[in-house]
């Protein structure tokens, strides 16, 4: 039996399991909000084209209107200024998009703290545990934020002092950029950064620094709960646009269970 044909009797008989990390698209799917005077993507929305009547009597079909990083999607390297020269989301290797998944879990301290922020002893604490991170993997930042992506108000965590979510450090982002051989970084929140990036030095270090390291961001998963530590294979795929800087994307993870 070929490697492949094993692989799929693996999934028709369960020993690996399919999970799907990725938000569904709606109205109603939270967004980054900016604040003035920045410019803002727009909600995802569809547009009905026909519906089975006279406009098309025996098809449905939409266009549908939404930015590059709406919902579970990619962050290329050309996102931002400091990977402007990088790939664009059409570009980036098939290998980065298919790879070893690892998770760390902080969703207790996330509880505890809406702005906690990852720093490089956390990481090193779980690699002492489970291992080194993975050679051209992605690491998946659980903190348990998804389970507030059913209300944009609870999942954007926004006062008047700006958004309260979870993230990572300035200088442990520098460290995942420089020291690791990772591909990318999977979170649960709107973005790769905390809420209260801005204030970090540099501000909005993932994007700064992990793209500026030509690798790659994944935002707004789902179901990180459902994986292990180790030993996840994960499967993004964003569309292919041309000079794009990122694709709203169906990330899924393969995991293997007890037969």
């Amino acid at each position: 039996m070929s490697l492949l044909s094993e692989l799929l009797t693996a999934i028709s008989t369960k020993r690996v399991e399919v999970v799907d990390l990725t938000a569904p698209l709606t109205p109603n799917t939270p967004v980054l909000q900016l604040p003035e005077p920045f410019s803002n993507t727009i909600s995802f929305q569809l547009e009905e084209i026909s519906r089975y009547d006279e406009r098309g009597p025996r098809w449905y079909w939409n266009n549908i209107h939404t930015g590059e990083h709406t919902g579970t999607h990619v962050d290329a390297p050309n996102h931002w200024i400091s990977g402007k020269d990088g790939p664009d989301v059409a570009q980036l290797p098939l290998g980065t998009l298919i790879g070893p998944a690892v998770v760390l879990d902080v969703t207790d301290r996330a509880a505890e703290d809406p702005d906690f922020l990852l720093e490089i002893d956390d990481v090193r604490r779980w690699e002492a545990e489970h291992g080194a991170l993975p050679d051209g993997g992605w690491l998946l930042y659980r903190t348990g934020w998804d389970t507030r992506s059913g209300n944009a108000g609870e999942f954007l965590n926004a006062d008047e002092k700006g958004s309260h979510t979870p993230g990572i450090s300035a200088e442990c982002a520098r460290w995942l950029a420089d020291e690791t051989p990772l591909a990318g970084l999977g979170v649960e929140t709107v973005g790769t950064d905390a809420g209260g990036a801005p204030a970090l030095d540099p501000p909005f270090p993932c994007h700064e620094l992990l793209l500026g390291a030509g690798k790659c961001g994944l935002t707004q998963l789902q179901n990180l709960a459902k994986l292990p530590p180790t030993g996840s294979v994960i499967v993004v795929s964003p569309l292919p646009i041309v000079g794009g800087s990122g694709s709203p994307a169906r990330a899924l993870a393969l995991v293997e269970r007890d037969g």
